[in-house]
């Protein structure tokens, strides 16, 4: 399968952004956020995404298909700051991918993912990421627990072989 096309989101698709990381969330996340107790904060996600396309020392990626966004992921060259995938598009290698094209643009070595998104933390485990110990709480209700996530960068991994 030919690796997915990833472009610069823009401005104007702050709400097309929102609009994915809520159907990623409430699908992989319902049991954290458990949305007849917590539901989705969509003005506050939705003013969050407005600023990170803002910042010009974030880029955001997306890959789109047609049903629409199907894939995004914004960082610096410090941090992940926010990967997402449709839940119809699990398991295709669009997160990958996303991970992928962001090392090559910018080199990111750190992100914090919730503790108890076990299928997150599964992937950037297998890719490589590592728990520092560090441990944050989320910016939502009811405010769960985040982990930190680093990976050697590859010149030193080659140092080591």
């Amino acid at each position: 399968m030919a690796a997915p096309s990833l472009r610069r989101a823009t401005a104007a698709e702050a709400a097309a952004l929102r609009d994915l990381e809520r159907e990623a969330n409430l699908v992989a996340l319902a049991h954290v956020f458990p949305p007849d107790e917590f539901p989705y904060p969509d003005e506050a996600v939705l003013a969050r995404w407005r600023d990170v396309l803002d910042d010009p020392a974030v880029r955001v990626l997306v890959a789109e298909d047609a049903h629409g966004l199907a894939c995004l992921v914004a960082f610096d060259t410090r941090t992940i700051r926010h990967l997402a995938v449709r839940p119809d598009r699990w398991g295709t290698g669009l997160a990958r991918a996303a991970l992928d094209a962001a090392d090559r643009l910018a080199g990111p070595s750190q992100l914090w993912c919730l503790r108890d998104n076990h299928r997150a933390l599964g992937l950037y485990e297998h890719l490589g990421w590592r728990r520092t110990g560090r441990e944050q709480a989320a910016e939502f209700p009811p405010f769960p627990v985040e982990v930190e996530l680093t990976r050697p960068s590859p010149d030193l991994e080659s140092r080591r072989e």
